[in-house]
């Protein structure tokens, strides 16, 4: 699909990787960008800046772990803004700790918006691409989402489940013309991972980096999405010694 003249719906739009891939968008033509996440001021200032591309921008401030919520904004968005041809389901949350120290309110958020909210959005939003047959699907993942890191248990369980998620949806949409993308970057410099401990010898990489390994994929119809030299390598080293993976893991974890 041609990015030019399009509308796109993007999560997490109001810092880090949705951020970014809002304002890539807008530098490669869309049309239109509905940007939704719950802090409202945040949203403001990204809308700001993408008006200053000449793009119509449209906030929705909500959170994605209220049904009720979610069915009414995309009920009134579509109804006004359709057809909406791109959805990036960009918004999570990640807690780090050993397992067993973990907090159970935390492991329950972490499930709630990073899984159940976009599996919510994703059914709303894809029963009205299928009826137009036609849109795009992006389910941001991680690298977290193929190699399970100590320290992040849950946030990588959600990650897997977005990844094994995406690729059950992709076939049930295709025959609709609906496409189904998981994007997994590696570790990102963002708010989120500026409050966690990093992993030994990571190098983050930019939102913008990300955004632009999205735009590539989106134009050359990649069904999985990988950015980053560190996660091509992690997966090779995972499928060759899976065994020195571990213990890499073990080393590097804080």
């Amino acid at each position: 699909m041609k990015i030019v003249g399009k509308t796109a719906l993007i999560t997490g739009a109001s810092r880090g990787i949705g951020k970014a891939i809002a304002l890539e968008l807008a530098r490669q033509g869309i049309k239109r960008l509905l940007l939704l996440a719950r802090d409202r001021q945040k949203l403001a200032e990204v809308a700001a800046e993408i008006q200053a591309l000449d793009v119509e921008v449209i906030t929705l401030a909500v959170d994605l772990t209220k049904s009720v919520s979610i069915n009414i904004a995309i009920a009134q968005a579509w109804r006004t803004y359709a057809p909406i041809h791109i959805l990036v389901n960009c918004a999570g949350v990640a807690h780090q700790a050993p397992f067993l120290q973990s907090k159970q309110q935390k492991v329950e958020e972490e499930i709630s918006l990073n899984l159940l909210g976009m599996m919510t959005i994703t059914r709303l939003m894809a029963r009205r691409m299928t009826a137009e047959r036609q849109g795009i699907i992006v389910n941001v993942s991680s690298l977290m989402g193929k190699v399970a890191a100590p320290t992040m248990a849950t946030y990588s369980a959600t990650k897997f489940a977005i990844v094994g998620f995406t690729q059950a949806l992709r076939t049930e949409l295709d025959p609709y013309n609906v496409k189904a993308i998981a994007l997994l970057p590696s570790l990102t410099d963002t708010d989120m991972v500026r409050d966690l401990k990093l992993f030994r010898w990571v190098m983050p990489m930019t939102p913008e980096k990300v955004a632009q390994g999205l735009i590539r994929g989106i134009e050359k119809d990649s069904s999985e999405i990988l950015v980053g030299w560190q996660s091509h390598l992690a997966l090779w080293c995972q499928r060759i010694f899976p065994w020195l993976l571990e213990k890499i893991l073990l080393l590097a974890a804080p």
